[in-house]
């Protein structure tokens, strides 16, 4: 059951996909009738799943869940990534590499290997103030308060040592 992701409560689990490039307009209208497709038709042993999703700076798909209503399964959560690698695949395009750091400079969306940005660190050319993006959070309040940060305030602040 396809949902407005600002409807979702904010207890509601996220799933986060950095694309390491950004999405033309035409892809972006695309993707959204694909997901509007799966997310209306995705189910957890044939219960509706209550969902939406987000697309931030033409690279970032951020699917969310109301477990409240019924919660993902396995089998669901398969089928999710099966529609993320079809994306991939169709799009020519990295969603799934959890190893890569996106981060802002300026006003653009920087995206890097770990070992790169570890190396831009170590150079000072990304600092603790550098804006970068925390894939990790679980939740849509954590997504909003706590996706978007100085590097100082994530998990890739280890690597401004």
């Amino acid at each position: 059951m396809l949902v407005d992701f600002n409807d979702l409560p904010e207890i509601s689990r996220v799933w986060i996909y950095q694309a390491n490039r950004s999405f033309s307009l035409e892809e972006l209208e695309e993707i959204k009738q694909k997901l509007d497709t799966f997310l209306t038709q995705w189910t957890a042993h044939g219960a509706d799943l209550k969902a939406g999703y987000d697309i931030k700076y033409k690279r970032f798909i951020t699917i969310g869940l109301d477990q409240g209503v019924n919660a993902a399964s396995g089998c669901s959560i398969d089928a999710s990534v099966h529609f993320i690698l079809e994306l991939e695949q169709e799009y020519k395009v990295d969603l799934m590499d959890k190893m890569n750091v996106s981060f802002k400079q300026g006003e653009f969306v920087a995206y890097k290997t770990l070992a790169d940005f570890k190396k831009m660190a170590k150079n000072k050319a990304v600092s603790p103030n550098t804006i970068v993006f925390n894939n990790l959070v679980t939740n849509i309040a954590e997504y909003r308060t706590n996706w978007e940060v100085p590097a100082k305030e994530s998990w890739h602040n280890r690597f401004l040592n």
